[in-house]
C-alpha cells in the first residue's frame, strides 16, 4: 500500500529533477528544487495544510524519500517560487496520460473559499483578488475564488484557471479553452455556461461543439448527461476530499496559488501514475497516506 505512494513520488522528483531547468543556486543548496516540489505534493496528497506541521510528519513518515527537510520558512518561500514550474510538471504530466487527447472534455468549476467573516475580508491580503458571490450548488454565499478546471472524463487536467468568484463562468471557460483544447473537441457542461454567443465562440474559435442541460426556460428535452457529469464531480471530489482543497489554510494570493498548483500537480500524476500501473479507474483510492 505505501509503496504507491513512495512510487508516485519518486515519479515527481524524477520528472521535476530531469525537467526542470537547473539553477546555479541549487546546486549550493542541500534541499533541491526538485526535493521542494516533491514534497508541496506530499503534503496535498497527506491533507496536511499546515507546514510545520507536515514537516514534522514528513521528518518521520517520508525519511527513507527525504533524508534532509528545509525549515518552515523556507519551505513556504521556495514553494511560493515554484508555482510557475509546478504547473508546467502538471502540464508534462497530464500530456503523457491518454485524456490530454480525448475528444470529450468536461469543463465546470467551484469554490475554494478564503473567509468568511467581514473583518476577514477587509483584512486579508487576498481581498484584492477575491470577492462574494453565491454558489447555487452549495447554497450559500462564499467569500474568495472559485477554480475553473478543463479536465478529461479520467480526471486528466488539461487547462486550470484560479479566478475571483465574481468572474462569470463563460468568460474563464474561454480561456480554459485557448489553454486546454486541439480543436473539435465535445464539451461537457453544466447549465451556467448556457448562451448562445458562448457556444457560437466555442465553435467558431475552438470547433469546440458545447453539450449541456436544458434549463427551465427552454423549450423541449435536453440530453441526460448526468452519468457524464459524475465524472467532473468526482474530479472535484478527489480534489476537495482527499487533496484538501477546501482546507488550504493560505493566507497570500502566491502561496494560495502554489498550493493549488500542487494539489493539480497531485491530481494529474496520480492519474498518470493509475494509467501506468493499468488501473485508470482506480483514482487516488489506492494510495497510501
Amino acid at each position: 500500500m505505501r509503496a504507491d505512494l513512495d512510487l508516485l513520488l519518486t515519479a515527481v522528483f524524477a520528472a521535476a529533477d530531469d525537467l526542470l531547468p537547473e539553477r546555479r543556486e541549487n546546486a549550493r543548496r542541500s534541499v533541491t528544487d526538485a526535493e521542494v516540489v516533491s514534497l508541496a505534493v506530499a503534503q496535498a496528497i497527506m491533507d496536511v495544510a499546515s507546514d510545520r506541521e507536515f514537516l514534522g510528519l514528513a521528518a518521520r513518515r517520508l525519511d527513507h524519500l527525504f533524508p534532509k527537510l528545509p525549515g518552515q520558512p523556507g519551505y513556504w518561500k521556495r514553494r511560493a517560487r515554484c508555482s510557475e514550474q509546478i504547473d508546467w510538471l502538471t502540464g508534462m504530466f497530464a500530456a503523457d496520460s491518454p485524456g490530454h487527447f480525448d475528444s470529450m472534455v468536461l469543463v465546470d468549476s467551484t469554490p475554494v473559499e478564503c473567509g468568511r467573516s467581514v473583518d476577514t475580508a477587509r483584512r486579508s491580503q487576498l481581498q484584492p483578488a477575491c470577492a462574494h458571490h453565491y454558489s447555487r450548488s452549495h447554497s450559500r454565499w462564499f467569500w474568495g475564488m472559485r477554480l475553473h478546471l478543463l479536465a478529461a472524463p479520467d480526471g486528466t487536467p488539461r487547462a486550470a484557471i484560479l479566478a475571483s468568484a465574481d468572474e462569470k463562468e463563460r468568460d474563464v471557460a474561454l480561456r480554459l479553452f485557448e489553454r486546454g483544447l486541439h480543436g473539435g473537441e465535445l464539451v461537457i457542461a453544466d447549465k451556467g455556461y448556457a448562451g448562445k454567443d458562448f457556444e457560437h465562440t466555442a465553435l467558431q474559435r475552438f470547433g469546440a461543439t458545447v453539450l449541456r442541460p436544458r434549463r427551465k426556460d427552454e423549450q423541449g428535452q435536453g440530453p441526460h448527461l448526468a452519468p457524464i457529469r459524475q465524472c467532473i464531480e468526482s474530479i472535484f471530489w478527489t480534489l476537495k476530499d482527499r487533496l484538501g482543497l477546501e482546507r488550504h489554510q493560505a493566507r497570500t494570493l502566491h502561496g494560495l496559488r502554489a498550493r493549488i498548483a500542487a494539489k493539480l500537480l497531485a491530481l494529474a500524476a496520480g492519474v498518470w501514475l493509475n494509467h501506468y500501473l493499468g488501473r485508470p479507474t482506480r483514482a487516488f483510492a489506492d494510495l497510501a497516506i
